[in-house]
């Protein structure tokens, strides 16, 4: 009975704050994109569907701290009225107290886990797909052997793209106005050099006339596009909203190719983590709930959940880009902060008990 009363309240009480989140950072994202209403096919109901796409990865990213806050005003609402009071009276442990909340932690954790695996990953790339097409006329997909995008007549295959969005090891595959191939060119480097202007290095340009082809070697060429920097910034997905199947397919893919997979790896623990770092903190909200009300109202436990969630946010990113600066194991990146966040909670809960 108090296992369901528990749970129906932190899971209710976590929803209604997860929703204002969504709704909150969905509001932001239609301001920022009203500066690229009108811009080509972008008109009102596209910039809706696009918001709409990015809700899901919202959804997933905000899933943890929504859980805290719902556990921290659940938890001291019924302190306030002294539920909790007669029922530790009764025998209630916060030992069977955070069994309970681990319940409801449970819950959420596979909610967080099938929007960051089934939901989040694909609308994200459909948000990007939609807007780019709309903005730019551009088709653009990634896939295991890199990204594959639409320029024109052309079509472009692009192995990688470097932090300075060099573009090494692509193929250019050019049509005629009747879709018949007429040149492929490879290269292994591209820079960017100015509007529309790619600088290639070391390529391979095989012209197809008639019957036969005509392979011609050049140390440098330029090739006139209209990708530029920006446009290959929103086509790559960062590691943290890739699914984990794709990270891990993507990491074999890096480390066939000798390269370095550091930050794909902590993105993929990163990913195991998160519903567990959700539970953590659910827990580690028990304590500063169960306060006195001299300690601050509800509205004084949710600040400071928020401030607890944040404190975890930047502590997650903090361990992340350190652990790639000094190349840490990407196991302790990921998971140092979900550990060093359970640990304070067993701590806390150990000295509520105690008093």
């Amino acid at each position: 009975m108090l296992l369901r009363y528990f749970t129906r309240e932190i899971l209710l009480t976590t929803l209604l704050v997860l929703i204002a989140l969504v709704a909150l950072f969905g509001f932001f994202d239609m301001i920022r994109e009203l500066d690229d209403l009108g811009r080509g096919t972008y008109r009102l109901g596209s910039m809706l569907a696009y918001v709409a796409l990015t809700l899901p990865s919202h959804t997933y990213v905000l899933l943890p701290a929504a859980a805290l806050i719902g556990t921290l005003f659940a938890l001291a609402r019924m302190s306030e009225n002294s539920e909790i009071t007669v029922m530790r009276a009764s025998g209630l442990s916060l030992r069977q107290l955070a069994a309970y909340v681990c319940v409801a932690g449970g819950v959420i954790a596979i909610v967080t886990l099938a929007f960051g695996e089934l939901i989040a990953p694909y609308t994200e790339e459909a948000a990007k797909g939609l807007r780019l097409k709309a903005t730019r006329s551009i088709v653009a997909h990634e896939f295991r052997s890199g990204f594959w995008v639409k320029d024109d007549r052309s079509f472009v295959n692009i192995q990688d793209v470097t932090a300075d969005t060099q573009l090494l090891n692509l193929r250019i595959y050019e049509f005629d106005p009747t879709f018949h191939l007429t040149s492929i060119s490879r290269a292994e480097k591209a820079t960017y050099a100015g509007p529309n202007r790619w600088d290639l290095t070391n390529v391979e340009l095989t012209r197809f006339e008639g019957d036969r082809a005509v392979l011609q070697k050049m140390p440098s060429a330029t090739w006139n596009s209209v990708l530029t920097p920006d446009i290959l910034a929103v086509l790559k997905i960062v590691p943290e909203r890739m699914s984990a199947l794709n990270l891990r397919a993507y990491i074999e893919h890096l480390r066939e190719n000798r390269q370095k997979a550091t930050r794909y790896e902590i993105a993929f623990w990163g990913k195991l983590f998160s519903p567990a770092g959700a539970v953590v903190m659910m827990i580690l909200a028990i304590p500063f709930a169960l306060q006195s009300a001299r300690a601050g109202g509800v509205g004084a436990k949710i600040v400071l959940g928020i401030l607890i969630g944040l404190s975890f946010f930047f502590a997650g990113r903090l361990f992340s880009h350190v652990g790639q600066l000094n190349d840490w194991p990407p196991l302790f990146s990921a998971g140092a902060p979900a550990f060093i966040a359970a640990f304070v909670a067993l701590a806390l809960l150990y000295r509520a008990e105690k008093r």
